[in-house]
């Protein structure tokens, strides 16, 4: 019972927390403030901390892991968010990656605290098919993986509307930018390649990005690259490890399940965008869109099974 009321301080903390430092972060993704900055880092740890401590509490209560239906895996989705926000910092004085995990874990541990019912939000004894040893490798790389995967969709979403975006009556469509250091002569072929591909010669007026939007763009293609790299690689051993599971519990790899079908189908999205990015021949709003589109089908997997209650992977919600 104590670790119970623990457990329920920390997760209200950690939900206070990156409340309060959600505005911040978008503050500082358009105008950086030592200050704000300092807030968002300290109040981002804090809120990381107090949600390690509550599913690590939870883990110890259950002896195993906080993944055991969609109220845990909600907080192991918010908990991986507030952990990339470090790691998205190493090497990068951008505060984009804030303005994109700092929501992104707050609205997902708020959907977990305040729409789920109570008796979800309890730990329980968790269910016949659950109870094997490829919990530990399947059920733990499928959150991690979307973790990633929306991360770098999102900061694909971002990456479009830059592409798409107009300032007054004129197109962001040309780049003028100089430097001898090797990463930003990356950045001028980067974006003069895009130039080439949005066929800027047809536009009726000539602007050129500046210095700091040319490092955003490149900074947002790298990062949204790493991401769904690494999230595709977990996704792969996620669905291999599953299918292997599913045949030592059903006999059978592959059943259509409409969970296994949409992880089937956010693979090939996430696919068709590393295919893109490799191949080198379209760079741009191609592979952004590809990226973007692959944000609905995660959340479509990841919540519609649950949400519809169908399917041999809906563990109970609304059923």
């Amino acid at each position: 019972m104590m670790y119970t009321h623990i457990e329920y301080i920390f997760v209200h903390i950690s939900f206070v927390m990156l409340f309060l430092v959600t505005l911040p972060n978008l503050i500082n993704s358009f105008h950086e403030i030592d200050r704000l900055n300092y807030f968002s880092k300290n109040g981002m740890t804090i809120a990381f901390l107090r949600s390690t401590g509550s599913l690590a509490i939870r883990c110890f209560q259950t002896k195993h892991l906080p993944l055991g239906n969609l109220y845990e895996s909600l907080m192991f989705l918010s908990w991986g968010f507030s952990l990339l926000y470090p790691i998205s910092n190493i090497g990068s004085k951008n505060g984009l990656s804030g303005a994109v995990l700092a929501p992104s874990a707050m609205l997902t541990h708020a959907f977990a605290t305040l729409s789920l019912p109570q008796k979800m939000q309890q730990s329980t004894v968790l269910v016949p098919a659950l109870q094997s040893q490829w919990l530990m490798t399947h059920v733990s790389t499928m959150p991690i993986s979307y973790v990633t995967l929306l991360c770098g969709s999102s900061l694909a979403i971002v990456l479009l509307s830059l592409f798409y975006g107009k300032v007054g009556s004129y197109s962001i469509v040309n780049l003028e930018y100089n430097s001898k250091s090797t990463k930003r002569n990356y950045s001028l072929n980067f974006c003069n390649n895009i130039r080439k591909q949005t066929n800027a010669q047809s536009c009726p007026y000539s602007l050129f990005f500046n210095s700091r939007k040319c490092q955003l763009v490149h900074y947002l293609n790298k990062w949204t690259y790493q991401a769904i790299s690494l999230g595709f690689s977990f996704l792969t051993i996620g669905i291999l490890s599953g299918a292997v599971w599913a045949n030592e519990a059903r006999g059978s790899y592959w059943s259509w399940d409409p969970k296994e079908t949409w992880a089937l189908v956010t693979r090939l999205v996430y696919a068709i965008y590393l295919h893109t990015r490799i191949d080198g021949k379209w760079m741009g709003e191609g592979p952004a869109a590809a990226a973007s589109m692959g944000f609905f089908s995660v959340w479509i997997r990841f919540l519609g099974v649950n949400l519809l209650g169908v399917g041999l992977h809906s563990y109970g919600w609304l059923i």
